[in-house]
């Protein structure tokens, strides 16, 4: 019975003759191509001899960059005559069939998804979603692995033809065994490898305590962030469907909310780590600044504020009028004093202050994250207002949002303050406007305007 079809075949090693051979053939290549070293070296000593003792020497330099040139001139015409064919046809390919011109001769006709499904843990269950996903030209560009107890969620970033509707992916992706399934537009951004991403998100971490609620947005998308204070009435740390809530060593619980997917155990342990992070670095706040020169010729410097600027934010607060500090706080002027400590809590948001020559603050600006967006706030020293300091800092703040990926801010104000309104339309982006019971939100949607904002610190650590 033949079996050559089925059977492997292994390397024969070659004879003592054919060894025999190719050391022959060796020996005569070395000899060769010795010979040849000491014939150019001959050569070059004979016509060194004439260009520099004899007569001709010059002569014979002339006539060789003359023959040069023109072989070079004459290679060009034959090139231009003659120009190369191209590839041959690939024997192999079927009749009709369009040569391949390289790997990203569709990539134009593509498009990015991020999938997740649930599926059951067993050999093969991967292997039939990919092989269904390989039935409609989708290429899984990485993959990644959430065990559960019973199961286990995959969750792929794949490239589809750009004609593939989310109604398919789905629907393939449920007859290979899979459900619970999520799809979601994706860009070029998200080709960042996960321990890439989370090792980028630690570092910023590391820098800026305002950078936690920022990092778990972007590691987890969509999704709200609360802070509550001792403990959240002692809720349980944990996962629970589309809510993760994380405690922190000082006592407090952060409480992730995700309506459209729910959390895995993996995300929990990534989550966990950059909280254990930030609480073992403690409060910081980045060495920044920038000099800010008024028309009047003052020069004043605007930097990151903490809480080691309370005293100063109080004297200032001692500095301005009843009616500056009622539009700042929206409620009693008593209470101003006590909003402080969290307002220069970098976990909450980010802090502008500018100070003067003497040392003084002069206006503070916050920046303080919510859900997808962030609320802005001006507080300017009632003799340093109508000086442009409010546009500068505003400006600054929508800067640092979209650089934290917050693609748009929004100010709370009473519906009289004509000042805050002008301010936040020289942001030159799409405003939104509502009114109830004379407190006006104003929403600013900064991606149009992303260009004509400045750079937040031109002299700081860039990061």
């Amino acid at each position: 019975m033949d079996t050559s079809a089925g059977s492997t075949h292994q390397p024969i090693p070659p004879s003592r003759a054919q060894r025999r051979i190719a050391r022959t053939h060796r020996w005569r290549r070395d000899t060769t191509e010795l010979a040849a070293v000491f014939s150019a070296v001959a050569v070059a000593d004979l016509v060194a001899n004439v260009v520099v003792h004899g007569h001709d020497g010059p002569v014979l330099l002339f006539a060789s960059a003359a023959a040069l040139l023109a072989t070079a001139v004459c290679h060009a015409w034959w090139a231009h005559r003659h120009p190369h064919a191209p590839p041959a046809p690939d024997p192999g390919a079927p009749p009709g069939e369009d040569p391949v011109t390289g790997p990203l001769r569709d990539f134009e006709q593509t498009a990015l998804w991020r999938i997740r499904a649930t599926v059951s843990d067993a050999p093969g269950s991967l292997a039939r979603v990919a092989t269904a996903l390989a039935g409609l030209q989708v290429n899984i560009v990485s993959m990644q692995a959430h065990p559960l107890p019973t199961a286990t969620v995959d969750e792929f970033l794949v490239r589809a033809p750009r004609t593939l509707t989310r109604a398919e992916l789905a629907a393939a992706i449920a007859t290979a065994g899979g459900h619970d399934i999520w799809t979601d537009p994706a860009d070029a951004h998200d080709l960042v490898d996960v321990p890439t991403h989370v090792l980028a998100l630690a570092t910023r971490t590391a820098l800026d305590a305002a950078e936690l609620p920022v990092a778990l947005r972007q590691l987890f998308g969509r999704c709200t962030i609360r802070q509550y204070p001792d403990g959240g009435q002692q809720a349980a740390a944990g996962i629970d469907g589309h809510v993760m809530r994380l405690p922190v060593p000082s006592g407090d619980l952060i409480e992730l909310t995700r309506p459209h997917l729910p959390f895995t155990p993996t995300e929990f342990a990534r989550a966990q780590a950059l909280v254990e992070l930030d609480s073992l670095l403690g409060p910081r706040v980045p060495k920044v600044e920038a000099r800010l020169s008024l028309p009047a010729g003052t020069d004043l410097t605007v930097r990151r504020a903490d809480t080691h600027d309370k005293a100063a934010a109080l004297a200032m607060h001692r500095r301005c009028s009843v009616d500056t500090l009622r539009k700042r706080y929206h409620g009693p002027v008593r209470d101003a004093d006590k909003y402080l400590d969290h307002l220069l809590d970098p976990r909450h948001g980010q802090t502008l202050a500018v100070e003067a020559a003497d040392g003084r603050i002069v206006a503070l600006a916050h920046l303080m994250w919510d859900d997808d967006s962030a609320e802005v706030a001006l507080l300017i020293e009632d003799d340093w207002q109508r000086r442009g300091l409010g546009v500068d800092l505003l400006r600054r703040m929508a800067a640092l949002a979209l650089e934290a990926g917050v693609q748009t801010v929004y100010a709370v104000t009473h519906a009289s303050n004509t000042g805050l309104i002008a301010t936040m339309r020289r942001l030159a982006a799409p405003l939104d406007y509502q009114v109830e019971e004379g407190t006006m939100v104003i929403t600013a949607h900064l991606a149009e305007a992303a260009e004509q904002l400045p750079t937040p610190w031109p002299t700081g650590p860039g990061r």
